[in-house]
């Protein structure tokens, strides 16, 4: 289900992320990652970038499986606990499922990580090996420290091609069968991918939120399909955050100059977790009036407290900000105003609207036949030390 919520009242327990919007590009465990930041407060515009291809319907990992059934590995290498369980279930699904598991009795089985082992526990195998450390790196340097010259190794993906480590062994002379456990593909539906573009060119969303490295070269382009990958770029490379879930997921963003934050652990809720100190630690504070004004994405707090504001209230607040305690014009707002045309009167009519939403009216001040200020406080520019730019 594809939802953007939308900030209501009753946030007003702010959460970390409240007043934030966070675009959520994942297809498989989305509903975990939405949960995780609704929670926090967040509004979230769910746009799956990818789709699984269903196992069953994979003539790929079936044929790849067949073939190590029919050719023995040396060594196997199991990267992700849901792809190798998706694995054994899907060969059990052909009618080869013991074949298999008598097949990998008989080789050098190497699990990434704690996760990995149990699966493999589960299916009633015994892993030869696993680093402490869950990298795969580690993964590829025992290998290669062992030798693995005239050596015939099959790599369990999920989803995400490993160039790097292919490469690697081939170099020193193994022979590596790709075992493509879940595929993705495009979207069949493209519209929410497209509206999350929009929103990012539009600066509608705070940050977008990766969980893998195709969900983020899928996203890149769909921008380049519709025309608009430069813009969304700048986006990127400007105030809408990228927040990946490791490394390898930042790298398709990376090659295009996209600077990217990354959890030391990587697993949603450390995502989540430092998006919940990111974004707070861009938000503009300024002392107005008496109160203390935070600017979020599509809300502010004022004292703490949430208040909703609508997107031409927020272009307005955002113009003022940008020189707290000066004046600025009709015209120059007008211009920040979306699609409000050559009539100063929309800012007239926002910026009441504005003053009821922040529920402070004195916060803004009207310089007749001038223009607008924020009521800075004495000393306000320093108080709260040097914001971001949003």
């Amino acid at each position: 289900m594809h939802v953007t919520r939308q900030v209501t009242m009753d946030d007003t327990k702010t959460g970390p992320l409240a007043g934030f919007t966070v675009g959520v590009t994942a297809a498989r465990r989305a509903d975990e990652l939405i949960a995780l930041l609704r929670r926090r407060g967040a509004s979230v515009l769910h746009a799956p970038a990818l789709r699984i291809v269903p196992l069953a319907d994979d003539s790929e990992l079936l044929a790849a499986t067949k073939e190590l059934i029919d050719c023995a590995p040396d060594a196997v290498v199991a990267t992700t606990a849901i792809g190798f369980r998706g694995w054994i279930e899907a060969a059990d699904g052909w009618g080869v499922g013991e074949e298999l598991l008598a097949r990998l009795r008989t080789t050098e089985l190497l699990a990434r990580g704690p996760k990995v082992k149990g699966a493999i526990r589960a299916a009633g195998l015994v892993e030869a090996w696993s680093p402490e450390s869950e990298s795969l790196a580690e993964v590829l340097e025992r290998l290669l420290a062992g030798g693995v010259s005239g050596r015939r190794i099959a790599l369990q993906l999920h989803g995400e091609p490993l160039p790097g480590f292919v490469e690697a062994l081939r170099a020193g002379g193994a022979e590596v069968v790709v075992v493509p456990v879940y595929r993705w593909m495009a979207p069949e539906d493209l519209a929410p991918l497209d509206r999350l573009l929009d929103a990012v060119v539009g600066g509608a969303v705070d940050a977008v939120s990766f969980t893998s490295a195709p969900a983020a070269a899928s996203l890149l382009s769909r921008a380049e399909e519709r025309g608009v990958r430069e813009p969304v770029l700048a986006a990127l490379r400007g105030g809408v955050l990228a927040a990946c879930v490791g490394p390898v997921t930042a790298l398709p963003l990376q090659a295009h100059g996209v600077d990217t934050v990354q959890p030391e652990r990587f697993r949603l809720g450390p995502l989540v977790q430092l998006l919940c100190q990111e974004l707070p630690g861009r938000a503009r504070v300024l002392p107005v009036a008496g109160h203390r004004l935070e600017i979020r994405g599509h809300a502010v707090l004022v004292d703490e407290e949430l208040r909703p504001v609508p997107p031409a209230g927020m272009a307005l607040l955002r113009a003022l900000a940008r020189r707290p305690g000066w004046v600025v014009a009709r015209a120059d707002l007008l211009r920040a105003l979306p699609g409000a045309g050559r009539d100063e009167h929309a800012v007239e009519t926002a910026m009441a609207r504005l003053r009821v939403a922040l529920g402070a009216p004195k916060m803004i001040q009207t310089v007749v036949k001038r223009g607008y200020r924020l009521s800075l406080d004495a000393g306000g520019e320093s108080k709260y030390g040097e914001p971001s730019a949003r």
